[in-house]
């Protein structure tokens, strides 16, 4: 199937992990962030209550957004922004009626500036996506356990793959 975010048979390799709990879910994320540098891209893709939220808050964790901080889904909203060692853009774009949305809001202020950009229901948007862009496909196998993909394209995506194999 084509389209840069569909996660096998373009011949890039894949990372799978299995995520038996959403706390794994959650650790898996912080690894992520504790290695994100600013201008990073994260597109978590995923039907409902694939962990999507869950590896979003290991991220904010990862690069330093402190605990007292509740970090939420802005669904509403369509963007919260969260302070760490760097600042963190996390996106829900379930309710977004079209790319439009985005431009109103100046996306490329936030994919290329100096934070880390996390997008929830990131395929809405993939046609303006930023090249390198890290790609993370959650599916939802039980209650518990979801299988986590990530396509090893580019240099970052394979350095980051690699902390977590």
């Amino acid at each position: 199937m084509p389209g840069k975010s569909h996660p096998a048979g373009d011949g890039v390799s894949l990372l799978k992990v299995v995520s038996r709990h959403p706390d794994e879910t959650f650790r898996i994320g912080r690894r992520i962030g504790e290695h994100l540098e600013g201008g990073d891209v994260v597109a978590l893709i995923g039907e409902l209550g694939t962990g999507k939220t869950c590896i979003a808050q290991g991220i904010a964790r990862g690069i330093g957004v402190p605990d007292e901080y509740t970090i939420t889904s802005p669904t509403f909203t369509l963007i919260n922004e969260y302070r760490g060692r760097l600042v963190l853009y996390h996106f829900d774009l379930y309710r977004l009626n079209g790319i439009r949305d985005m431009e109103d809001m100046g996306y490329e202020e936030y994919f290329f500036g100096d934070g880390v950009t996390v997008i929830e229901w990131a395929e809405k948007i993939e046609d303006i996506l930023p090249e390198g862009t890290l790609f993370i496909y959650l599916t939802y196998i039980d209650e518990n356990e979801r299988e986590i993909r990530i396509p090893e394209r580019g240099q970052r995506a394979v350095a980051l793959s690699n902390l977590l194999k």
